[in-house]
């Protein structure tokens, strides 16, 4: 019997984003610092007959500096996001050194080609012999992973996690499996998503999973308030480059931080609502800290789910209450979706990234929207309401969880080398 392979570090070498708040990383992060909200009136299309008429768009991103015009109308916004991301990516790093054989892919969506999905059942109900013979390959989950590999010519294992809002998070957390575990020396991980569409709004309003503040969008996203009334849908990718130490270390790159534990549970309670006591969401912390040999009291920063609906954010609390005990009034607790608004498939990748920079720069974003007149009794830890928070950051989670009862954890480290 063959040994199995051995286990490495896992460390983050390159972080490429494009969101609500700009396009690439050092913008983001800036936006992400001054407590600037990505969220506006819809302009993509016209929201005027619908109860919500607000989402966290992209702005000023052009398809066409990243593709060909030929490339750009054959596949749908999410892979046009996809592959800027992972171009910012690779940006800084590069990838000499780097063996394609050896390199994943693994890049999740909750949805895919929302846009072409839309535009092909519409076609198919005017004409359907005119339905777009790139309807299928522009659409599908994995095409956005399929046009990464192909633009960097990785030729290592590909996958595409569809886990709703946990996509992106399981996409870092079975790259850095499969990095940690021998079968890829480094990998592009990550998420994308472009579903601010008409139908999908309309669902998600008729869930009654969305904010309905149309007049005040830039306050409409208030996680753990108590007022709060739904998300507040977004858009965009995040890209992270994983490599292994060694690789990171002989190619004298910058390591922006370490991941090392990745925990997954189930719910088993509900088809869209959370379990209200927590218990599946607080043990897969425990299962991200075990992997990781990292203690409780270790963790200084948790970047939340925190999607400002009534139900998650109260079980996520009590989630946060039941693994981290007394140790959770000292953790500093962030949901950035506050000002990106909630990205879906791309939006656990994105806040990864969040905690990996909080970790390098030693700053912890701030939740915005915190009013202190909205306290919410039932949601009562430290939310670094409003303000970004200086803090030497030793260690971090980042919690994503999905409808179908989906709980995913990272947990991220500073990386000290050799």
């Amino acid at each position: 019997m063959s040994a199995l392979p051995a286990r490495h570090r896992v460390v983050v070498t390159g972080i490429g984003m494009v969101n609500p708040l700009g396009i690439g990383t050092e913008t983001v992060w800036a936006r992400l610092l001054s407590a600037t909200s990505g969220v506006g009136p819809i302009r993509g299309f016209d929201a005027g007959r619908l109860p919500v008429r607000i989402a966290a768009e992209v702005r000023g991103f052009e398809a066409t500096m990243w593709l060909t015009r030929k490339e750009a109308r054959r596949l749908d916004r999410f892979c046009h996001f996809a592959l800027a991301a992972a171009e910012l990516a690779v940006e800084r790093a590069g990838l000499d050194g780097i063996d394609p054989d050896g390199a994943a892919t693994v890049i999740g969506s909750a949805i895919g080609g929302a846009a072409t999905m839309v535009a092909g059942v519409l076609q198919d109900v005017a004409a359907p012999n005119m339905v777009s013979p790139f309807f299928v390959p522009s659409s599908i989950v994995n095409m956005g992973a399929g046009t990464v590999s192909q633009r960097f010519g990785f030729r290592g294992p590909g996958l595409a996690p569809v886990t709703a809002c946990a996509s992106s998070a399981d996409a870092v957390g079975q790259a850095y499996r499969l990095v940690r575990d021998g079968y890829a020396q480094a990998a592009l991980a990550g998420g994308a998503e472009a579903c601010i569409a008409s139908p999908l709004i309309a669902g998600f309003a008729n869930l009654r999973a969305l904010s309905r503040r149309n007049d005040e969008p830039h306050r409409a996203c208030r996680p753990f308030t108590a007022d709060r009334d739904g998300f507040v849908m977004g858009e965009g990718a995040t890209v992270l480059l994983l490599e292994t130490a060694e690789s990171a270390l002989a190619r004298g790159v910058h390591v922006y931080a370490e991941i090392c534990g990745y925990g997954q549970t189930s719910d088993a309670y509900h088809v869209t609502a959370p379990d209200p006591t927590g218990r599946s969401a607080a043990r897969a912390m425990l299962a991200a800290l075990r992997e990781a040999d990292l203690k409780p009291a270790e963790i200084d920063h948790i970047n939340a789910h925190g999607t400002s609906t009534v139900f998650s954010d109260a079980a996520e609390t009590k989630a946060i209450k039941s693994a981290f005990g007394a140790h959770s009034s000292r953790l500093a607790v962030t949901s950035t979706k506050s000002m990106t608004g909630h990205l879906l498939g791309a939006a656990g990748a994105t806040e990864a990234a969040f905690c990996a920079l909080a970790i390098d720069r030693s700053v912890i974003p701030p939740t915005i929207n915190q009013d202190a007149d909205a306290a919410d009794p039932v949601c009562d830890l430290d939310y670094v309401p409003n303000t970004a928070r200086p803090h030497e950051v030793s260690a971090a989670l980042s919690n994503s969880f999905a409808f179908g009862g989906q709980n995913v954890t990272l947990a991220l480290r500073r990386f000290v080398g050799r």
